[in-house]
Parts: structure tokens; sequence; C-alpha cells
């Protein structure tokens, strides 16, 4: 295990559009202990092309692994292969049109040290139609807690490895961070280390645009993965629809 360093996993498809911004917000980062694991999940959009490009002319060579895979597997996949190849301390997890601010690791990590917390996140801007929006999270998260407010953003997470009790699911491609997030937050608490420092774009075009599909695949998922039963899953539903509505709007 790495001491102090931070395997930044990003998963990439088909983001010819964002992907560099994305990679600049990393290696631009004040924090200097990280290496960054990228899958590109068989981009078919000059992605692949990107990456070669950006890789061929970094300087930090040493600390960029880029995994392709042969067949399009999904997010889930993508984040188990990277935490398969991670060795160091921290894990962090990016998307790939989403950005980092300058002292995001720097400063979220030292504060994971001071307290001696395993898992943390952050409030974050998120961009919809040219239109910014900052999300406030909660101070702390448990399991109950987050089952019905949803809102610790993937982007903004930093996890110490040796707290990683679980992969991603593997047959599920929507939602498939909210169960990892359930499970790790079944035996570690998360808190917010305050500020923003991560800007999610909300693609109207992605997979988390379409409400009704997310909700009947966290309804799945409670129901056949959390264990949940009927009426706890409906009350878990109802205020998730709540909460997003409150964050998004009714677009």
């Amino acid at each position: 295990m790495l001491k102090n360093y931070v395997d930044i996993i990003l998963p990439v498809y088909n983001s010819k559009n964002f992907i560099i911004s994305t990679l600049e917000s990393i290696v631009s980062q004040s924090y200097r202990y990280w290496k960054l694991i990228i899958i590109d999940d068989k981009s078919s959009d000059g992605t692949s092309i990107l990456l070669n490009n950006f890789y061929k002319n970094s300087k930090f060579k040493n600390r960029i692994l880029i995994l392709r895979n042969k067949k399009n597997k999904g997010q889930g996949h993508c984040r188990n292969i990277g935490l398969k190849h991670s060795k160091s301390e921290f894990v962090a997890f990016i998307d790939s049109d989403d950005l980092w601010m300058k002292r995001k690791l720097e400063k979220q990590i030292q504060f994971m040290k001071d307290l001696n917390y395993s898992f943390t996140y952050t409030d974050y801007k998120i961009s919809q139609d040219n239109k910014n929006k900052i999300i406030h999270v909660p101070a702390s998260y448990n399991y109950n807690q987050f089952v019905l407010n949803t809102s610790i953003c993937t982007s903004t997470m930093i996890i110490r490895n040796e707290a990683i009790n679980i992969y991603f699911p593997f047959k599920i491609r929507l939602c498939e961070d909210y169960f990892f997030k359930c499970k790790l937050l079944k035996k570690n608490k998360a808190y917010k280390f305050p500020g923003v420092y991560t800007k999610y774009l909300v693609r109207n075009n992605s997979l988390q645009s379409s409400r009704i599909k997310v909700l009947l695949a966290v309804w799945n998922i409670n129901r056949n993965l959390n264990k949940m039963s009927v009426v706890t899953s409906l009350i878990s539903i109802f205020f998730i629809s709540v909460n997003s509505l409150i964050k998004y709007g009714t677009r």
C-alpha cells in the first residue's frame, strides 16, 4: 500500500467533448501524490485517440495507467477494474465530464488525515443547461440516512482503500454507485469536507437524466440487494424523489 498516495479511478466512454478538461483538472492538482487509472470502455467517438495523445504529451507518464475494455461493460465494471489495480492508501473517483478544483485532493486528504476519517465527500456545483447551482449536502451520512437522500456525488468522494469492502455490482448499469455507497455506509460513516471542489455536468441525454429509470433501478437494488421490505423501499423512493426535485428541478 502506497502511503499518502491516492489512486484516481476514471471510467471513460465517448467523452471526446469533455475528457481533456477533466484530465487537465486532475494533473493540475496541487497534491502531487496521485496515480491516475483510466479505463476506456470501448469508446467509438475519438476519445481513445485523445487519451493516447494526452498520455504521449504528458509529463506524468509514470503516474498514468490507461486500460481498455474489449467490449463496452459500463461504469461499474470499469471502476471495479480500477479498484483491482489500486495500491494506494486513498481512492478517489471522477467521471469523464466532471472537473476538480485545483486544491481538492490536497485539502480533502489532509482533512481525512487530521480527523482519521475513512470516507469523505464535499458539496458540489452542478452545471445543467448552461446554468450552475451549488448542491449543499448533509454534514455526515450513515446508511439509513443515505437511502433517503442520495446526494453524495461520486466525483467528490475519497475513501481509504482499507475501508472498501465491496465492488460495484457487475450486472447493474444504472445506479451501480448507489449500491456501492450503500455497502460502504453499512460499515463506515461518511463525513463532508466543507467547500465546493467538484463541478458535475448534468447531461440531458445521460443515464441519470431519466428519472423513472433511475427510480426503478433504485427500487430493484433496494429490494434485491439491500433486502428492504416493500414499505421501507417505498419510503426510500419517496424521499429520494423529493430530494432529486430539490437538486435538479422538474426537468
